[in-house]
């Protein structure tokens, strides 16, 4: 059970002395909030005041705990060098900041059985305001007919440059009408610029050209933007080159870059 002086601020506080460093953002976030627009099937089973925070990984993140998580781990086999970098600090972080409080974590591309996601991370990233998702819906009058059209998140800071990491959720915790819910910077306000990102992510994704939909404030650095368009398959060859000695099972897997898991982009 929750100790009384865990509240928001303690958590993220605690949180961010440890992950800010590492080029990590965390944003809290009621789960009533995420369930109310949300159908049913798609709720997470906990009182609506539970609170949870989303993390963001920042562009920083991929020279800040990345590359040193590699070079202290670059012997054991990992399925996905990134997924396993995010889950090492974040279970660390955790275990040590909340030891006496159960926190439910999950992974961006974790699954449940019936093989949808344990959280949507673009509608977190939302509701807490670290991020504005901008849908098919968001464009009056759509030109794309009956075509569907993947949503995307802007962040304020990064644009497109960043992804959305883990959902902890801290059961027990419970906060009051003292957490009020922010609104997400609406980044791309006019519906031409909403109809560029969306096909810029769905028909262009491999350009990277939607992610500076507006102008960043950081960008991935020259060997991130290296690492992330190498093929998967070949992405253990090139850490190799760069010096980290990989066993024979460490084959990264697709999709560990980007918040687009949805539709299968990396």
């Amino acid at each position: 059970m929750a100790a009384p002086s865990i509240n928001v601020k303690s958590v993220t506080d605690l949180l961010n002395d440890s992950l800010s460093q590492l080029g990590f953002e965390v944003h809290a976030l009621k789960i009533g909030w995420y369930n109310a627009v949300l159908s049913p099937p798609l709720r997470l089973a906990y009182p609506d005041d539970t609170l949870a925070v989303v993390v963001l990984s920042t562009p920083a993140m991929f020279e800040q705990a990345f590359l040193p998580f590699m070079e202290k781990r670059s012997c054991q086999g990992l399925s996905d060098p990134i997924d396993q970098c995010v889950k090492h600090y974040i279970n660390s972080t955790v275990s040590q900041c909340f030891s006496g409080i159960n926190v439910g974590v999950s992974y961006d591309y974790e699954m449940l059985p019936s093989r949808k996601p344990k959280f949507l991370a673009q509608t977190a990233a939302h509701v807490s305001g670290a991020a504005f998702y901008y849908r098919q819906a968001d464009v009056p009058e759509q030109p794309w007919a009956d075509k569907k059209m993947f949503g995307v998140c802007v962040h304020p800071k990064f644009g497109g440059w960043f992804a959305i990491r883990a959902l902890l959720v801290f059961e027990g915790v419970e906060v009051g009408s003292e957490m009020v819910q922010p609104a997400p910077p609406d980044c791309v306000p006019s519906r031409e610029a909403r109809i560029q990102l969306l096909e810029g992510f769905n028909l262009r994704w491999q350009d990277w050209s939607y992610r500076n939909i507006i102008p960043p404030e950081q960008t991935y650095s020259q060997k991130q933007r290296d690492y992330f368009s190498t093929p998967p398959g070949q992405r253990s060859a090139l850490l190799k080159s760069w010096g980290f000695q990989l066993t024979e099972d460490n084959e990264p897997q697709p999709d560990s870059d980007t918040q687009s898991r949805v539709n299968g982009h990396s």
